[in-house]
């Protein structure tokens, strides 16, 4: 894939862009001598790719809401891989992986351990048992993979139905039913029978859609699952995490129904806005719809240690003659320990409460920008996830993809941190455990760089 800055394809990918003038002129602004001949070694030893190499500064340590650089300058995350509902190094979570470590470190296959199964156990609690078996992995990744072949074991069927432009891992299995570009260009074949169609967009709506249920929206699914007859599994991320897309209710329910008519499982995956981003544990609670099978990672190892899970329905749990999963750190004793522990904390300290009432808080001062800032063109908000859409026009909605660089490094000088994503949308997520003070401290900063331009 050419990663030319001028290649239109090039500028609307996942992530913010490494390889522009902006990131030159940081780089010689506020990047010293010895962190940039880290950058150098960084550069002359991992594989170039796009998104992360050559890499934008190099990190000293972690703590709460903020990452400090190797020049000693604390910034606040609003990006954090999407791991940081706790902040980072959260004290309950780094304890419970030392005592488990003193313990039992590893658990050989063939045996479980307690941490494990309690891990397990609580998750489907969270669903109200609705999805009843687990399987762990290290990654979540991993988890979409188990979650195709579940699909392909349970209904006989290896076709799958999902988005452009979405984001379901960096495999082969995962990028094939992912949509996102930078991810599958020039990698094929990829698995066969991965069929897509227009996502949901409720800025960009290519259907035109005039109603609150953007029905219109639904009909190519509706189109595929009916004219192919043979789809296995509909796989969706609950709620696009990069550019913030927020389907409403009537969408999922009736998605549902498709499902359902049509015998094709609903594979959800939730690997960044799981575990109360959205204000909810799962953001399929919004939706008052149980899928099939939930995908799960990033947070649910507390910012620390990698683990995900692949939860599903009672009646998937078909699968005894064959292997699923088998993962070598599968039941990881250590994993399971800063997956309780994150869990706990989330409920002890009431992170869902205290998100949903920051998210008013968040609501409200962006409404308030986008009314004084005639560049942003759109808000999308649930929870503690945010999308800025920033736009030359906002009648043309022509993406400001410069502007948008521009407002990042700006905000990243005052000691703030978010991802760009598409070019043009600033995705703001903060931690969980954010205080008021905090959040408006960074969305001062952000209103400030924005009024610059």
């Amino acid at each position: 894939m050419p990663t030319n800055p001028e290649n239109k394809a090039y500028m609307k990918t996942e992530g913010d862009i490494n390889l522009t003038e902006g990131r030159s002129q940081w780089w010689a602004e506020h990047i010293d001598e010895t962190s940039r001949a880290y950058l150098q070694e960084d550069e002359d030893v991992f594989l170039h790719q796009t998104l992360s190499t050559p890499c934008l500064n190099v990190l000293s340590s972690c703590k709460g809401i903020y990452v400090q650089d190797a020049q000693g300058r604390k910034i606040m995350d609003f990006h954090g891989n999407n791991v940081h509902q706790l902040g980072f190094g959260h004290p309950a979570v780094i304890e419970a992986m030392k005592q488990q470590l003193d313990q039992l470190s590893f658990c050989t296959r063939r045996y479980t351990n307690l941490p494990a199964i309690e891990l397990a156990t609580k998750l489907t609690e969270l669903t109200g048992g609705a999805l009843s078996r687990v399987l762990f992995a290290p990654g979540a990744t991993s988890a979409m993979g188990m979650a195709l072949k579940l699909a392909r074991a349970i209904t006989g069927r290896y076709k799958t139905l999902s988005m452009w432009g979405a984001f379901h891992g960096a495999s082969l299995d995962a990028i094939s039913v992912g949509g996102e570009g930078a991810f599958r260009r020039g990698l094929g074949p990829l698995l066969p029978g991965a069929e897509h169609v227009i996502p949901f967009n409720s800025y960009r709506c290519v259907f035109g859609c005039q109603d609150e249920a953007h029905s219109l929206c639904l009909k190519p699914i509706e189109y595929v699952l009916e004219q192919d007859g043979e789809i296995g599994a509909v796989v969706i991320e609950t709620i696009r995490n990069t550019d913030v897309q927020i389907p409403p209710v009537p969408y999922y329910q009736k998605l549902r129904e498709l499902c359902d008519k049509h015998g094709a499982l609903l594979i959800v995956d939730e690997t960044a806005t799981a575990f109360g981003r959205t204000g909810t544990m799962f953001a399929y609670q919004h939706y008052g719809i149980t899928p099939d099978m939930i995908v799960l990672g990033k947070g649910l190892g507390g910012g620390i240690f990698p683990m995900a899970a692949l939860l599903m329905k009672e009646e998937l749990n078909q699968a005894q003659t064959m292997s699923i999963g088998h993962y070598t750190h599968e039941k990881s004793p250590v994993g399971a320990a800063a997956g309780l522990a994150t869990l706990r904390v989330i409920e002890e300290e009431n992170l869902l409460e205290h998100a949903n009432y920051l998210a008013g808080i968040l609501k409200l001062r962006l409404q308030e920008m986008m009314e004084k800032h005639l560049i942003i063109g759109d808000i999308r908000q649930i929870g503690l996830l945010a999308a800025v859409e920033l736009v030359a026009d906002r009648t043309t909605k022509e993406p400001a993809v410069a502007e948008a660089e521009r407002v990042m490094y700006a905000c990243l000088a005052r000691g703030l941190n978010f991802k760009v994503s598409k070019g043009n949308v600033l995705t703001l997520s903060p931690p969980l455990i954010i205080t008021e003070a905090e959040l408006n401290e960074a969305l001062d900063i952000l209103e400030k760089s924005i009024a610059e331009l």
